[in-house]
């Protein structure tokens, strides 16, 4: 019965790995960004007041952790307290709690290979040690949770090289010219020039809300006109920045073209462009993924890391989703860094990613 049982699973990942991947595909040919339809006089004064409330925001002492923990109320919600409420009325370890553990965590979006690989390790260590109550899962679990989190590559990226080129890549919608928005101002509080190139040349008022981001966080700006070869914009704001010696240089990409095909081999070009241009300057590729979207976050981080051998991952709006499992999925299936992560609107909301200190944040002691 358990090997039948196995086997169901096991189609039934293929199938939905699958599907992941063809509607990530859709994804990345339809996602259409609602800034596209905007004009750019109306674009700055919605900006204006998004500033307003950032300096609110700044102004208040709460700690990051505060903000972390608060952020994932839902993800916590969702996991901790369906498999607290689990442990406390089956009381007892038998097959049925390990059925039910890996549901909660499915549905929690850490996705059925990461959950089997989860739930087979604590009821290892449960033979192992011969736990019988069952408090002691929670524990087990965490720990488990926090391995898989924590490999050999670093979790935050080198700030030490002298001067750094980051790729901005990802789908229309995920945040992604917000989150350059928020690197700049992070990377200028710690005293660095930054330099921002406006590459996604192909979507209508792209240009124009990172040029108003620009003058917000009161740094530069590489662009050209709307349509022109994004290529072109990367080698002129690589060239710019190795002029001026620019610590920091973030480019934002296109997110969405005609097809998901050409979207692809364009960042693949503007790649090989910077590979070629940068210098002395050390090149990173990031990948913005709204965590809302779950499963689908997954199958696009698996299509970008093809294309483009993707550094990190950037995810954002883990605020906005009851999902925070996606993390975990990202990560141990396709072993890519989590690199920083949103938990808010506010410009300080993003921060350097810390396993440790999100296990802690999602699950606590």
């Amino acid at each position: 019965m358990k090997w039948f049982r196995r086997q169901e699973k096991h189609d039934e990942a293929e199938e939905l790995e699958a599907i992941e991947v063809g509607a990530a595909a859709r994804v990345a040919e339809e996602a259409i960004d609602e800034a596209a339809e905007v004009e750019p006089d109306q674009l700055e004064e919605a900006e204006v007041e998004s500033e307003e409330v950032f300096e609110e925001e700044d102004q208040e002492t709460v700690s990051w952790f505060a903000r972390l923990k608060k952020g994932l109320t839902k993800s916590r919600e969702n996991i901790v307290g369906k498999i607290s409420t689990l442990l406390t009325m089956h009381g007892k370890i038998d097959e049925e709690l390990w059925d039910e553990m890996e549901a909660i965590l499915i549905q929690a979006d850490l996705g059925i290979h990461s959950t089997t690989r989860v739930i087979d390790s604590v009821r290892e260590s449960v033979e192992r040690e011969r736990i019988s109550d069952v408090e002691q899962v929670m524990g087990l679990l965490k720990k488990e949770l926090t391995r898989i989190l924590k490999t050999e590559a670093p979790q935050t990226l080198d700030h030490t090289s002298e001067r750094r080129i980051y790729l901005i890549v990802g789908v229309n919608g995920t945040g992604k010219t917000t989150t350059i928005a928020k690197l700049a101002r992070s990377f200028a509080k710690e005293k660095q020039s930054v330099l921002l190139g406006a590459a996604d040349t192909f979507r209508a008022a792209a240009v124009e809300q990172l040029d108003i981001w620009a003058k917000r966080m009161g740094v530069d700006i590489v662009k050209h006109e709307r349509g022109a070869d994004p290529a072109a914009v990367v080698y002129d704001a690589i060239h710019a920045a190795s002029a001026r010696r620019i610590d920091v240089l973030l480019i934002d990409t296109a997110g969405r073209l005609h097809t998901y095909v050409n979207l692809m081999e364009e960042l693949k070009k503007i790649k090989r462009i910077a590979e070629r241009e940068k210098g002395d300057a050390d090149l990173q590729t990031l990948l913005v993924i709204d965590a809302t979207t779950g499963q689908n976050g997954i199958a696009q981080a698996r299509l970008f890391h093809e294309a483009l051998e993707v550094d990190g991952i950037v995810l954002t709006k883990l605020d906005g989703t009851a999902k925070g499992g996606i993390i975990l999925a990202i990560h141990d299936e396709l072993a890519i860094p989590i690199r920083y992560i949103g938990v808010g609107e506010g410009m300080d909301d993003l921060k350097d990613f810390s396993a440790d200190e999100f296990i802690e944040a999602l699950i606590g002691s």
